[in-house]
């Protein structure tokens, strides 16, 4: 159990440092959670931000040092579109990582589905109780979840005033907006807070003013404040721009 709820934040020089770092990272988890449980759980985020991570997961010696055997691939959320469409969360990764890695088809658990999106919400619920072995109101556990940030402070699909998928006991909903403004899917409040390790990747002065508020304002008014729990760690990757408004007396900084 986790009984110290400050986010580590790891602050670095520019973006590629930053990728490189993450994926170091990622690289000790998924050792590390294969070798305490045999397998290694994952969801990644969309957006430009994670993409040279992504890269570089590909490429040595994270495709050869990563058990991709044993990972199993998910999203923490997923815009309603075409695979091909700029705006797939899926075919950004497929491109950077996914088509490069040795890693079973069946280990790939992509949100892409032309169904209708409660139905589509429902099915991603029937895959996940398979894969991990459980069924509501027991939660998955995700060993890691990467998510970034929007300017207005949503992360996933989870948006500031909407309380679609923060009030329910569902693990998997349906929600309109965001831009594109489109629908989407997206794990809910319960899932993501669930989750052994929360990853947030954050680069760029346009989302400082955010960070800022989410890490050093005490009123929980932001998705990314109620990820903590007892039960978890959250980490911060941020390079400076990023960075450049906190004050660094609210934060360890572990670069």
């Amino acid at each position: 159990m986790n009984t110290d709820l400050t986010p580590r934040i790891t602050i670095m020089p520019n973006a590629e440092r930053l990728a490189r770092n993450c994926a170091a990272f990622f690289c000790r988890t998924a050792v590390e959670s294969v070798a305490r449980n045999g397998r290694f759980h994952v969801a990644l985020s969309g957006g430009s931000t994670p993409r040279p991570m992504h890269r570089l997961l590909a490429t040595p010696p994270y495709l050869t040092d990563i058990p991709w055997a044993h990972t199993h691939i998910y999203w923490a959320d997923e815009r309603l579109v075409t695979e091909d469409d700029p705006a797939s969360n899926f075919g950004a990764a497929k491109k950077d990582l996914l088509d490069r890695l040795p890693i079973q088809k069946e280990h790939i658990h992509p949100m892409v589905s032309p169904r209708p999106p409660s139905e589509a919400a429902a099915d991603y619920e029937r895959l996940l109780a398979k894969s991990f072995g459980t069924d509501p109101p027991k939660l998955p556990i995700f060993d890691c979840i990467f998510l970034g940030i929007g300017q207005d402070g949503h992360t996933a699909s989870i948006f500031p005033g909407d309380r679609t998928a923060v009030d329910t006991t569902r693990w998997v909903v349906a929600v309109n907006g965001g831009s594109p403004n489109v629908d989407r899917l997206t794990l809910t409040l319960a899932v993501l807070r669930q989750a052994r390790c929360i990853v947030f990747l954050v680069t760029g002065s346009d989302k400082a003013e955010t960070v800022q508020t989410i890490l050093e304002q005490d009123r929980e008014t932001l998705p990314p404040q109620w990820l903590a729990s007892n039960d978890n760690q959250v980490f911060w990757f941020l390079d400076q721009d990023a960075a450049r408004l906190l004050t660094g007396d609210t934060f360890r900084n572990e670069a």
